[in-house]
């Protein structure tokens, strides 16, 4: 590695199984050439890179976004269910347990 490429992580979890790829980047290298870089399609084959979201630690980053130095990329899986959704279902369901009907 030069002293002009440096290191960033590439990382995706599933319930049962998680993945963090180090890659060697340069400056101007975005988010998705990271990703791509990585291969970590070939381990996981469902993601969607043309529509999957990414984060780079916790804070949402577009495809497009140059990396810094030590980043770590976030593949985020889609949601299950609407959040809002189901915390209404959960409080609902919660309110007929107290009621005892």
């Amino acid at each position: 590695m030069t002293s002009e490429q440096f290191e960033v992580e590439v990382a995706y979890a599933k319930a049962d199984e998680q993945a963090i790829i180090k890659v060697t980047a340069e400056q101007g290298l975005t988010v998705l050439q990271a990703v791509e870089r990585s291969r970590i399609t070939d381990r996981f084959p469902e993601i969607d890179l043309e529509n999957a979201k990414f984060g780079i630690f916790g804070k949402a980053a577009k495809a497009e976004a140059e990396l810094n130095p030590g980043d770590r990329i976030e593949i985020y899986r889609p949601l299950i269910a609407d959040p809002k959704h189901a915390r209404k279902k959960r409080a609902a369901e919660g309110k007929v347990l107290k009621n005892g009907t």
